[in-house]
């Protein structure tokens, strides 16, 4: 005769459970209910899209195709209260996995006051990505891998050409 296992604290299975949902915003909320945390999209710091397309600060602040990661951890690394979601950006086309994520960051205390005194604003925050993910490890591992690829392959391309008689 099987059995059933019924696991308690993981309703419907497996599933992980993440934070609770988000309620509705309403203006007597607190700065420290997450519905009142800033949200970022990568688009906004992409340098690869256009105004249009959702980025929000000059291209020269701006990186090529950040991920969500990359964003949480420099904020993680500025002691910053930090939420990922599985959302997509509604300027983005493409439905990718990896082009869905958006971050929310608490900038201020319940009183009003700022958290971070050096970062008030979203923009400010955006400024900071901008200069600090091409900064992460991460960042710095991938054009030496590029650069030596590279140089293989072209190096094999010449190896194979010549004059035939």
């Amino acid at each position: 005769m099987a059995t059933m296992h019924a696991h308690p604290g993981h309703p419907g299975g497996s599933r992980m459970q993440g934070p609770p949902p988000l309620t509705p915003w309403s203006p007597d909320k607190k700065h420290s209910d997450r519905e009142r945390w800033v949200c970022i999209y990568p688009a906004y710091i992409n340098r690869k899209k256009s105004r249009q397309e959702g980025r929000r600060i000059p291209k020269q602040y701006c990186v090529d195709d950040p991920s969500p990661q990359e964003i949480r951890d420099v904020l993680q690394a500025l002691n910053m209260n930090v939420l990922v979601e599985l959302k997509q950006y509604p300027r983005e086309r493409s439905r990718e996995l990896q082009c869905r994520g958006r971050i929310r960051v608490q900038l201020r205390n319940d009183d009003g006051a700022p958290l971070n005194s050096e970062y008030t604003t979203r923009d400010s925050v955006l400024l900071h990505l901008g200069k600090t993910i091409p900064l992460l490890k991460s960042r710095q591992a991938k054009p030496q891998e590029q650069s030596q690829a590279a140089a293989s392959s072209s190096a094999g391309q010449k190896k194979g050409k010549g004059k035939r008689r």
